[in-house]
């Protein structure tokens, strides 16, 4: 497997900085107060597209132009975020795409899609359109774009956290959630070569644990059904064989209830007054677990990774009221 670096990931955000937006960080004074520790949050939700997947996309499709590479089609699998960064690193870019995913993908994110101009081709499970991209792959001219397992989507993904370290100083722990690692790997990688002390920790959904079963069995786990979960965006049926080897070396990868899923996207749509997607409100709930053990005032950063979120997902997280149980540790 190739090394990637931290000289990677700051070339990717040479590649990438004209093109995409330098997102900010926020704070609630009130859940510092209540939590006793200083917590920071990275708005991806406010990158182009609504997420962070913008980065490693323009990452590898701007490189490959760069090399004379980057032919007339571009195709990628995907359940939402990373099918809106193709699609609109395609348009800008000036090549064709076609996204294939599950018929269960977001609303929202389908729109966005195919309003970037790409061609969205559904079919009945994940796992189909995986099949489906990989044959596609082997026709003339195209570039799969994947959405996690790649070099060059890993250190695109990683300067969501360079950009972030330049932000806020003296980090303790940065958290981030966990589908197929991309933004993860990058964030150890990055993480680790500038402080090799930070705590880099992810969270997934325990209905779609792969990653943490991966890690319990020292070898790479695939979930046997697409799994059921608010958190959408980490529901891939197994990260990859690139990623999993940082996946291994992260600090701690919590598994969150669903309750405790819906319960920290009310909360943070309340206190910071935005809007975050499911995915990227859970890894509060790893947080506060990784915060007991501790007796000294933490600097946090949590990577709030989109805000792509429908009516239907909103729905679902607002079936109850979780705003009357104050959070505390």
């Amino acid at each position: 497997m190739s090394v990637i670096t931290r000289s990677d990931i700051e070339n990717a955000h040479s590649r990438i900085k004209d093109y995409t937006h330098t997102t900010p960080i926020f704070q609630s004074n009130l859940l510092n107060k209540w939590l006793g520790h200083e917590l920071y949050f990275k708005g991806e939700c406010f990158q182009k597209t609504g997420s962070f997947k913008l980065r490693g996309a323009l990452n590898m499709m701007l490189k490959a132009k760069q090399e004379g590479r980057l032919p007339s089609k571009v195709i990628a699998s995907s359940s939402g975020n990373h099918a809106q960064a193709v699609a609109y690193a395609a348009h800008m870019l000036g090549v064709k795409a076609t996204i294939y995913s599950a018929q269960n993908i977001s609303k929202v994110k389908a729109a966005a899609t195919q309003y970037y101009g790409a061609t969205l081709d559904l079919s009945p499970t994940r796992k189909q359109a995986d099949a489906k991209v990989k044959q596609a792959s082997q026709e003339h001219d195209v570039l799969w774009i994947p959405p996690f397992n790649h070099e060059d989507i890993i250190a695109g993904q990683g300067t969501v956290l360079m950009e972030a370290m330049q932000q806020v100083d003296a980090l303790d722990a940065v958290f981030a959630p966990l589908g197929g690692g991309g933004l993860i790997s990058g964030s150890h990688i990055y993480g680790k070569s500038v402080n090799s002390s930070i705590s880099i920790n992810a969270a997934e959904p325990l209905v779609a644990n792969d990653a943490a079963q991966s890690r319990r069995f020292n070898t790479i786990q695939m979930l046997g059904a697409q799994p059921v979960t608010l958190a959408d965006g980490a529901a891939t049926l197994s990260v990859g064989e690139k990623t999993f080897e940082y996946i291994k070396l992260l600090d701690n990868v919590y598994e969150i209830e669903e309750t405790d899923i819906a319960y920290w996207t009310q909360w943070l749509q309340h206190l910071l007054k935005i809007h975050v997607e499911p995915t990227s409100a859970m890894s509060m709930a790893g947080v506060c677990q990784w915060l007991q053990h501790k007796t000294t005032t933490q600097r946090v950063l949590v990577v709030l990774s989109g805000g792509n979120i429908d009516y239907k997902k909103m729905h679902q997280v607002w079936n109850h009221d979780y705003l009357d149980t104050l959070p505390s540790l």
